[in-house]
């Protein structure tokens, strides 16, 4: 069987897993205050180009976008999200559950209008009712987005810019970052890390075993964090393990050669399904990979090679995902071809 069903299927990459084992015995102290964070925290500072940002490691995604967002939002205020964003849709309520409305905008292939927020904010503040309602907190984006596209540089800007013109941070889920920073054409971490005012950056779905590095470049943003991360139990006991693992991605580039793994063999996966005829329904240019395909081919690839159902199958034909990762080898994309081949 190959897998192309998601990004962290396997363990922790080699490099990785590596560390772990080389200091397993090594004792420090609990909850992230040893060395092995603070060395990573510096790594993540330098490549950031920030070396004043707050670096904070939580375990999990939607533990770290309710966490954070729950430190960034006042008791009656919302976080404006794109109506497929992954804190919409995929979360179960995590962020409802904090007592924080996700207020839902219309989806560009995953990503938000910059000028459509602006009207948005714009309209809310226009209604003299506004005080009655749920105010806009935050904007929330995840880069890449759910189906695998990325915001342009100038996109970026634009939407920081409406942020901090209507003084609310802009958020970016970053769970896959390391693949949109592999595949975008103009934007670098330094970049994302200047325009946004909290980010994350994932290192589940990047070749972790688990774990998850917020940077905010604001501290004043999510005051006492540490103590609000101990209420939502988002505090590892063992928070060496999370500096172990970042500690050593964010040496000799490991970071973004898992990235660049990543977005190369799935550029080799779609090429594949072109050179058959089937078609995208989406153009990401990153890990994640979408189709459309007739049930027939889906049925006969399926007891050799899994991959996800991207919404209910069709009569005919569904749509579907296939994702690489750091541990995709070129001879899995040689299989999947040779499926497609018979």
């Amino acid at each position: 069987m190959i897998h192309f069903d998601c990004d962290y299927m396997a363990g922790a990459h080699p490099e990785v897993l590596e560390a772990i084992v080389r200091n397993n015995t090594t004792q420090t102290s609990g909850y992230g205050e040893d060395d092995f964070c603070r060395d990573a925290k510096e790594k993540i500072r330098q490549a950031c180009e920030a070396p004043n940002a707050a670096v904070h490691f939580l375990v999990g995604g939607t533990q770290t976008n309710a966490t954070v967002l729950d430190g960034l939002l006042r008791t009656t205020e919302g976080v404006i999200a794109a109506e497929t964003a992954h804190i919409n849709v995929h979360e179960a309520g995590a962020i409802e559950l904090t007592g924080h409305k996700v207020i839902s905008l219309p989806s560009h292939d995953g990503k938000l209008c910059p000028d459509e927020v602006d009207q948005y904010l714009r309209d809310f503040y226009a209604d003299d009712t506004w005080t009655h309602m749920v105010a806009p907190g935050a904007v929330y984006i995840s880069f890449p987005t759910e189906f695998g596209t990325l915001y342009s540089k100038d996109e970026l800007t634009r939407l920081s810019e409406t942020c901090r013109a209507y003084d609310i941070p802009l958020y970016i889920d970053g769970a896959r970052l390391g693949f949109g920073l592999a595949a975008s054409a103009d934007l670098t971490l330094p970049d994302l890390a200047r325009l946004a005012d909290v980010f994350y950056i994932g290192g589940t779905k990047m070749g972790a075993l688990f774990g998850e590095a917020v940077v905010c470049n604001n501290e004043k943003l999510l005051p006492h964090f540490f103590t609000l991360m101990k209420a939502h139990g988002s505090v590892l006991a063992k928070g060496r393990l999370l500096g172990m693992q970042f500690g050593a991605m964010f040496t000799d580039d490991l970071y973004l050669r898992i990235g660049r793994h990543g977005v190369q063999l799935a550029k080799e996966l779609r090429s594949a399904f072109e050179e058959k005829g089937y078609k995208t329904f989406i153009d990401s240019p990153t890990n994640q990979q979408f189709f459309i395909l007739p049930n027939t081919l889906i049925d006969k690839l399926l007891p050799e090679a899994s991959f996800e159902y991207w919404g209910p199958r069709g009569q005919e034909e569904s749509k579907v995902r296939f994702v690489t990762s750091w541990e995709t080898k070129s001879e899995d994309i040689a299989a999947l071809k040779a499926l497609l081949m018979d």
